[in-house]
């Protein structure tokens, strides 16, 4: 594996930057103002292939690879945090299972239109009450009628669920079987009644680009939008989360990065006793940390992607690249807050807005907790967290 990323990757996560300093910051503010989706900032996003380097190129794509996503995703949340939930809903977790999973009409209608922008995806699979236990604790349930399933109960955390078009969803068709009775839908919430959404208010976060609770009262799918075989839904699941963990860690390590760019920064311009306090030694310990905390992120980062491009099992790597990235994000914000000093509560200071993604990234594709256990697990020899067959359809091991 090179240390470097292609040259063709590198260049194109610049142009990520300068279309997110272009194109997203000088005309997001009346969407926080107003709390409207950026629906048309997306479909520019689409335009530009930012959503499609895990895709063929008959559905739309580049097929530049999972590294290309990783470089992607940390590239725009360096510069515009929120945006970088798109990678997930629109370059990964909701299109890539269906890409993965679906039969070729549901690859066909859906996969093109999600990975250009032109329609808004979702996932939903955390419950209210379930958190990091979403398989074992869910209710939600799914009857079948003839060639319908009616789907009842409710889902939290889903982003951009208010303004989805078509998502991935996971119920209960046998609620009696444990994990072996979830099943996975697409669903289309604008097609069918029985769907409300409600953001969910998050200081510090998005106002525009929300999660949601999600709310279903008999909202029907039809039976072909199953994905899947009945009761193959945590499977599903548990994959998807895979591939979504490459998103959130590279998010992590871009936001650790933009801590690492402002306090750098700062440090050289803020005067104190005559000289900047880049000066002195403990600023520079700060930055000794967060510069090397980040560079190590990246490069485990890179490994899962790696080898999810090499399509191999990539489990291991992206449990650890996940912790790793987030931790050395949260040390990242903590020491740009503590050189920002009380300026790091400013809004002229972006410092505040970074912490608050770092925080949310905690939690998305398991908390640290959830990791420790994983990676714990598998060092100890009690469970190899590489056990299970891959399944990778960009690079043919769709296996199991």
């Amino acid at each position: 594996m090179d240390f470097t990323l292609p040259e063709e990757i590198a260049a194109f996560a610049d142009s990520v930057v300068r279309f997110a300093e272009a194109e997203i910051l000088p005309v997001i503010g009346p969407f926080e103002a107003s709390g409207e989706f950026p629906r048309e900032i997306v479909a520019k996003m689409g335009a530009a292939g930012f959503f499609g380097a895990a895709f063929p190129e008959d559905l739309g794509g580049t097929d530049a690879g999972f590294v290309a996503v990783s470089a992607i995703s940390e590239a725009i949340s360096r510069v515009a945090p929120e945006f970088g939930y798109c990678m997930n809903m629109q370059g990964m977790t909701c299109p890539f299972t269906i890409f993965n999973w679906g039969n070729e009409d549901q690859i066909a209608r859906f996969v093109p239109d999600l990975i250009a922008g032109r329609l808004i995806g979702m996932f939903a699979l955390t419950e209210p009450g379930g958190g990091s236990d979403a398989a074992g604790s869910m209710k939600t349930t799914a009857v079948r009628d003839g060639d319908v399933y009616h789907l009842n109960g409710s889902k939290q955390w889903i982003t951009f669920a208010n303004a989805a078009d078509v998502g991935v969803l996971f119920a209960k068709t046998d609620p009696d079987a444990d994990h072996r009775g979830i099943s996975a839908f697409i669903v289309e919430p604008k097609r069918y009644e029985g769907f409300t959404a409600n953001p969910v208010p998050m200081t510090g976060l998005s106002n525009s680009l929300t999660s949601n609770a999600v709310f279903l009262d008999d909202f029907v799918v039809p039976v072909e939008n199953r994905l899947g075989a009945e009761g193959e839904g945590f499977r599903v699941a548990m994959n998807a989360l895979e591939f979504g963990r490459l998103t959130v860690s590279a998010r992590a390590v871009g936001l650790a990065q933009a801590c690492l760019d402002e306090a750098v920064e700062y440090a050289n311009q803020r005067v104190i006793r005559g000289n900047p306090i880049a000066a002195y030694q403990m600023v520079q310990h700060l930055i000794a940390n967060m510069a090397t905390g980040t560079d190590a992120a990246r490069l485990m980062v890179q490994r899962m992607a790696w080898l999810m491009d090499e399509g191999r099992p990539a489990t291991r790597a992206a449990s650890r690249a996940k912790y790793f990235a987030v931790e050395a994000a949260k040390e990242a914000a903590a020491g740009a807050a503590e050189i920002f000093a009380g300026y790091a509560l400013a809004d002229e200071y972006p410092i505040k807005k970074y912490t608050a993604y770092v925080n949310m990234l905690a939690v998305g594709e398991g908390t640290a907790n959830v990791q420790r256990v994983l990676i714990g697990e598998d060092a100890l020899g009690i469970k190899d967290a590489d056990r299970h067959p891959v399944r990778n359809r960009l690079r043919g091991s769709a296996v199991g």
